[in-house]
């Protein structure tokens, strides 16, 4: 089963980056790239904080393929992004099928992607601004 992206928003951990002009094809990538870690955070969060709850599904993004996909698609993120319910999870005896161990693990991997994602991003902004400095002299 397949929930439109419509319904997610942007989570706090990249505000405002849609409103930034991608200046290079690297710096419109990396904004793509949190993006989408923006919002599988959220269906992350979503799956933690439903894990007692009967008959919940779990919720995720297929990242390489969402990613892939949004390379040369000029609409948002969110517009676009196809939250999907895995269906190789077991479920419990009330439906629901959400591991614990797996949206941990998510987590931490997500939060891994996100720092290096900022770091790469500070760096092309620091060669941008010191491009733009040398040119002035």
């Amino acid at each position: 089963m397949v929930i439109s992206q419509s319904l997610w928003e942007y989570s706090h951990l990249a505000p405002n980056l849609h409103h930034l002009p991608s200046m290079t094809p690297i710096a419109h990538n990396l904004e793509r790239y949190m993006d989408l870690l923006s919002i599988r955070q959220k269906a992350v969060a979503s799956n933690v904080a439903n894990v007692d709850t009967p008959g919940y599904r779990t919720k995720d993004v297929d990242f390489q393929y969402e990613f892939l996909s949004s390379l040369n698609n000029p609409r948002p993120m969110q517009e676009t992004v196809e939250i999907v319910e895995p269906n190789d999870l077991l479920a419990k005896n009330d439906g629901n099928n959400v591991n614990i161990d797996r949206e941990m693990r998510l987590l931490a991997e997500n939060s891994m992607r996100f720092q290096m994602a900022s770091t790469l991003a500070r760096g092309e902004f620091k060669a941008i601004k010191n491009a733009l400095s040398e040119g002035k002299g």
